[in-house]
């Protein structure tokens, strides 16, 4: 075991200032405590919830706000207690902090966990070159797999997560609306879970495109907002079994309940600037539609490295821009206007 690696007091940051503008602040990396592991950055991927917060439309970032939480990196240093981890480890890092005593924190679901929060929430963001976690939420990247596409692992578990809530029956159709990178890999597990026709709806093509190539059956250009009435076509007018709603906005929130078959299941997954929308409730009563809510992931970061271990799930294929962090900015100018 190697114990106290000497490191500076403080590293440079990345917050986003105000709307549009990324600025590094000098921030302090401690030493591990006793169960706790120093991490050297090696990749991190930009959520779409730095994009809101990059926006200034996050609905509980106010700015100035840390972003970046999708880590992977190399184990440097290591706690005295610490007994999963050596140095040299390559590792994925779980961001989330719950309280680990609440009710559902006790059976497993610390997603809904009363006081869970982020560690960019509370103000250490991702894109800083060390990150100390606790060791209890720190994952091993299996062999073969990039720091890149660990750094995509909690997106893939998002999705995972999701499809657990969908409860989806093999052969059953899905419409995925929204072709980001949640809703690309909402495509690909589905896929992989069996899934008949999927339908991927979006109004940028070169994502329905991306979407097409990991397995969409059919994707839909929405600009004009007809996708649901072209999905019921291609349905024999019955609409899908499953929807996912992965934007989140209520445009396509009402639209995916309107894809849906009469008993369909809707899943919500996206992050809705506005704490309050008006959807037409007699929808719910008329078609017997289920509505889940889908809130990050539990369980579901093992789940996601197995896949990758085992080959099921290609994350490369989904990395469009390797960026050197002074290119931030340039990197979500890339993302905001592609």
């Amino acid at each position: 075991m190697a114990f106290g690696v000497k490191m500076e007091n403080a590293y440079p940051m990345a917050m986003v200032s105000a709307p549009g503008s990324i600025e590094f602040v000098d921030f302090p990396v401690a030493d591990p405590s006793p169960t706790q592991v120093l991490i050297k950055t090696k990749a991190v991927s930009i959520c779409g919830s730095d994009i809101h917060t990059y926006r200034g439309t996050h609905p509980f970032a106010p700015l100035p706000a840390a972003i970046g939480h999708e880590l992977s990196g190399e184990i440097v240093e290591i706690g005295r207690e610490v007994s999963k981890f050596q140095p040299g480890d390559r590792v994925v890092l779980e961001p989330v902090i719950v309280c680990g005593a609440c009710a559902f924190c006790r059976q497993g679901d610390y997603n809904l966990c009363a006081n869970i929060t982020f560690h960019h929430r509370e103000g250490k963001g991702a894109f800083i070159p060390y990150f100390v976690a606790d060791q209890d939420w720190v994952h091993r990247l299996p062999k073969g797999i990039s720091f890149e596409e660990g750094a995509l692992v909690e997106p893939l578990a998002v999705a995972l997560h999701a499809l657990r809530r969908a409860d989806m029956k093999q052969g059953q159709s899905v419409a995925v609306f929204g072709a980001g990178p949640v809703g690309i890999m909402i495509v690909m597990v589905v896929r992989r879970a069996g899934a008949g026709d999927i339908f991927s709806v979006d109004i940028q093509d070169f994502r329905l495109r991306k979407a097409k190539e990991q397995g969409a059956t059919e994707v839909f250009d929405n600009a004009e907002g007809d996708a649901p009435e072209a999905i019921t076509q291609m349905t024999d007018r019955l609409g899908v079994d499953v929807a996912f709603e992965v934007v989140g906005m209520q445009l396509t929130l009402i639209q995916s309940l309107n894809a849906l078959r009469k008993g369909g299941t809707a899943v919500v997954v996206g992050l809705f600037s506005k704490p309050h929308m008006v959807i037409p409730s007699n929808i719910f009563v008329q078609k017997e539609i289920t509505l889940s809510g889908s809130q990050g992931y539990c369980r579901d970061f093992q789940a996601a490295l197995k896949l990758l271990e085992k080959g099921d799930i290609d994350l490369e294929s989904l990395i469009t821009h390797r960026l050197s962090i002074s290119s931030l900015q340039e990197g979500f100018h890339i993302l905001t206007d592609p």
